[in-house]
Parts: C-alpha cells; structure tokens; sequence
C-alpha cells in the first residue's frame, strides 16, 4: 500500500469525542507514530461520513460508540493543519482495547491543596458533581499536548480530565484516588 497520503498511529488514546452541528471529531493521544517526527503527540481527527469505525473485531461501528479512554489505531491524511493540536481527516479508527474499570471525570479545577496532593473540581458548573481527588504516589500529570506537568502547575480555572478509581468515599464533597490528569483546556 502506498503510505504518501497517510499517516498511522497505534494504540493512541482517545481524549474526548465530540458530535455538533460543525461536524464531528475524534481527539487522540499517541506515541507510536513512525512517520510524525515527533513522540508525545495529540491529534484531532475530523470525521466525516466516509471514516470508517470498527471494533476490535473489525466490526464496523458508530461514532457514539466511542469512549473518552479506549486505545484505538488510526490512520488519517498528512494534511494536517497547523493548528494545536493539528487537524486532519480520518479514514479509518479502530477501536483495540478498552479502558480498565477506572471512570473518568471531566470538570474545572476549583481547589487546590498543595500539602494534602489532592485537588478539587465541579462539572458543568454543578455544585452537586463537586469531586475531591487525592493523587496516586504513581499518578500522572499531563498537559494538553500529553507531555508530564507538575503538580505545582494545577491551578484553579484550568479543565481537567481525572482518571480515577470507580470509587468514592462517602464524605461530602465525596474524594477517590486519581492515577491520571489531563489538562483539557
């Protein structure tokens, strides 16, 4: 197969997928990408109604039934906007694993405590989805390009995607471990 026009990843992770009146788009983390010249890398694959999506039994599936977590491989155009992270139009995702029983939250940064290594967030502005996450000894810490960070660089306002135990305890607000961070915005 001649590669001129295309680029592959494998197992990148998927960051945040989202369907609008603008179109419709995968965003992918990746390491392994022979031909992209650099290695901790996020993409924005656009999608559009000839993006073939399959499951890892070649199946081909929905957009909706992509998950923020799963591992996928892709391949998508060398043309690439600019933009960060670079756009560009995918061809084919596949879905090769899925994410270990973990959940994962998406919301602001409203707290920060430096000395307990632990940080609080809130959802869409509701008071109700305010969780309090104690870092793992082993958590990551990522910016938005998926490079390491410091936990010093967690600052109120920032959005965050927290990868975290698929428990709580029963305190208020309710507090679990976060193995992951993921500044998003």
């Amino acid at each position: 197969m001649d590669n001129t026009f295309l680029t592959q990843i494998t197992n990148g992770t998927i960051e945040e997928v989202e369907t609008g009146r603008n179109g419709s788009f995968v965003l992918v983390s990746y390491r392994d990408c022979p031909n992209c010249g650099r290695q901790d890398q996020t993409i924005r694959l656009n999608v559009s109604n000839n993006t073939v999506i399959m499951d890892e039994s070649s199946e081909r599936i929905p957009l909706r039934d992509l998950r923020t977590g799963m591992t996928v491989n892709a391949a998508f155009s060398n043309a690439t906007t600019r933009s960060i992270p670079p756009q560009a139009a995918a061809y084919v995702i596949q879905v090769v694993g899925r994410p270990r029983n973990d959940d994962v939250t998406v919301g602001r940064i409203v707290d920060v405590d430096r000395r307990g290594r632990s940080f609080t967030t809130v959802s869409d502005s509701n008071l109700s989805s305010v969780m309090r996450f104690n870092l793992a000894d082993d958590a990551q810490i990522l910016n938005p390009m998926g490079r390491p960070m410091n936990f010093e660089n967690l600052v109120p306002g920032l959005r965050v995607r927290v990868r975290h135990a698929n428990f709580m305890t029963m305190s208020i607000p309710p507090q679990t471990t976060a193995f992951e961070v993921r500044v998003i915005r």
